[in-house]
């Protein structure tokens, strides 16, 4: 059932640490360094708070729902631990069923959402979109003139949210020579490039990822926006812009304001800022396990939190309203031919539309699972060795198991 071992972590274990077990800028998203600052991430990248609010949410517990359970002989939390997981909740209902942590992880301690971000955001735009103030059938430029011309000119709000904009810019995480790697990641400030860090405002065309949206990412006219899902992550910094200048705030207040302090969270949250300390709405939130479920049991119960209503019924219903086009979509990408995703639909990767059960996901690992049918929430963080998310080898094991955890809990 396991793929990969958890060797036990060898970074930041002395005072001060040696050499070789110094995580550092360059070091902090490869492993092993990764199982310490995916859980520290504030230390080696810039972040901004996102505060909690109000009375904190307590769960009922009942661990023993679980605890026969077996998949491939083994129980949940070990097939987990074997597959680079840090934390992993489980709760169906209001009731928290399971909980485990390993590599230094535990419940006070927020980790790297990476990704599941993009379904944070995209899930507070449904406000303005219920608002009318943003139009889902308008281009990202009505709302931010400074991306006229640039390759989000072309593609309606929906394209971006569905990553069907057709751009000429790959994102490609493991060369070195990409793009992505020397201009993108460096105005993102969450990699390494050398002297990137120490840049100044106007030395540069490319300062914050502002400048990266409006200025270096070009159209592919082979492609018409529509036609196809190409994950970039480009797309959810051009939502989080339109977010911060629709409301009329940074990003974190936004977060803040619409969610955090509603949901009764145990921890403050915090989230990485660009080089010109502008939050990244791609993939910059941390969380703690119980704290992120709180956020999944909010989507789950489409928008309702305690009896509240935090967010649009209707716009979290909109993310599994599946139409043949957007199967069509991800289909004639062959990276996912061999997936279980039926559709990428307003930042959430969803798997199976009519049961309602869908998933945030991060590059590492990181993934919030929903299934509206069985009541069920789970979260868990990893520190995978791939920057692959879903095609890296220990992702399927640990989403085919929580789905089969998602199916046994609603049958007993």
């Amino acid at each position: 059932m396991s793929t990969t071992a958890q060797d036990p972590q060898q970074v930041m274990n002395e005072f001060p640490p040696t050499a070789d077990a110094q995580v550092t800028k360059k070091n902090h998203r490869d492993w092993p360094f990764s199982q310490w600052s995916f859980q520290n991430f504030g230390a080696p990248n810039n972040t901004v708070m996102v505060p909690r609010g109000g009375e904190i949410h307590h769960f009922a517990r009942d661990e023993s729902r679980l605890s026969e359970l077996r998949i491939g002989g083994q129980s949940v939390a070990e097939v987990f631990g074997a597959n680079a997981a840090d934390a992993l909740v489980v709760v169906q209902g209001d009731t928290l069923v399971l909980e485990s942590y390993w590599n230094g992880m535990d419940a006070h301690r927020q980790h790297i959402w990476y990704s599941m971000t993009k379904s944070l955001v995209s899930s507070i735009a449904g406000v303005l979109v219920e608002s009318g103030q943003l139009e889902l059938t308008k281009s990202p430029s009505d709302y931010i003139p400074e991306l006229k011309g640039s390759a989000f000119d072309r593609v309606t709000v929906q394209h971006v949210l569905d990553h069907a904009t057709g751009l000429a810019f790959e994102e490609n995480y493991v060369d070195p020579q990409s793009d992505f790697f020397l201009y993108y990641a460096p105005a993102l400030n969450m990699g390494y490039l050398p002297g990137a860090a120490d840049l100044q405002p106007g030395q540069s065309e490319i300062y914050g990822v502002y400048d990266f949206l409006s200025h270096f990412v070009k159209p592919d006219l082979q492609t018409p926006p529509g036609q196809r899902f190409d994950y970039n992550s480009a797309n959810a910094d051009v939502l989080g812009w339109l977010v911060s200048r629709l409301m009329k705030k940074p990003l974190n207040d936004v977060i803040r304001d619409a969610v955090w302090s509603k949901i009764g969270a145990e921890h403050d949250a915090y989230i990485a800022v660009d080089r010109a300390y502008m939050p990244v709405a791609t993939g910059g939130y941390n969380a703690t396990a119980r704290d992120s479920a709180r956020f999944g049991m909010l989507i789950r119960d489409k928008g309702v939190f305690g009896g509240e209503r935090v967010l649009p019924k209707e716009w979290l219903e909109h993310m599994v309203d599946v139409k043949d086009s957007d199967r069509q979509a991800m289909n004639i990408n062959p990276n996912y031919s061999k997936a279980d995703w039926v559709a990428y639909q307003d930042m959430w990767w969803v798997l199976d539309d009519e049961a309602e059960e869908f998933c945030a996901v991060g590059i590492h690992g990181q993934v919030i699972y929903i299934n509206r049918k069985t009541d069920t929430v789970m979260v868990w963080f990893s520190s995978q060795r791939d920057a692959a998310s879903t095609l890296a080898p220990e992702f399927p094991v640990k989403l085919n198991a929580a789905r089969k955890v998602a199916n046994y809990l609603a049958e007993q």
